[in-house]
């Protein structure tokens, strides 16, 4: 019983993201992170700190290097927002693997602070944000990718970006 028990306890500790492959699931999503550019300022796209890696900000960049742009609620729909936060996510994931190697090192998402251009009277934020909550649990599993969130709306976000979006993650060696 005992050797059963060991041996169950090493193969749940050793699978990767609680019980999902992160990087399987990327695969099977037909999802290929985005080629990342330089920051816009004087920063960096991570910091570790001991377990816990802090992305900064980011924003919709498209593929061919462009920018969602606008205001949600006047330029954008909920649904149009929800997608820049999706790329955003995509965006983070890739900085993410940039920082850590393999995103099945990945033991909790912990927060994520979405942040939506939006106009004065908008009040669907979460429903945007969710773009970027719905692919992080569809890549580490809700075990992993739930977390505590903000999403609040900004009178305007650096040139003009629909959404920005940074997260702290949890991750072991």
């Amino acid at each position: 019983m005992k050797p059963v028990f060991l041996l169950g306890l090493l193969l749940l500790l050793s699978y990767p993201s609680m019980g999902q492959d992160a990087e399987a699931r990327l695969q099977e999503l037909g999802i290929t992170l985005p080629v990342l550019r330089a920051p816009m300022a004087n920063y960096v796209r991570a910091v570790r700190s001991s377990n816990l890696v802090f992305l900064a900000g980011h924003g919709p960049a498209q593929s061919d290097g462009t920018y969602i742009t606008g205001k949600v609620g006047q330029d954008l729909t909920v649904e149009e927002g929800y997608e820049a936060a999706r790329l955003t996510g995509l965006a983070l994931l890739a900085s993410l693997r940039a920082e850590i190697g393999d995103l099945n090192k990945v033991s909790r998402v912990v927060k994520v602070t979405g942040m939506v251009n939006a106009t004065a009277d908008f009040t669907e934020h979460p429903n945007v944000i969710n773009g970027c909550s719905d692919l992080f649990v569809e890549v580490f599993g809700p075990e992993v990718g739930k977390h505590a969130r903000a999403a609040v709306g900004m009178a305007s976000l650096p040139i003009g970006i629909a959404v920005e979006i940074e997260a702290i993650i949890e991750v072991r060696d």
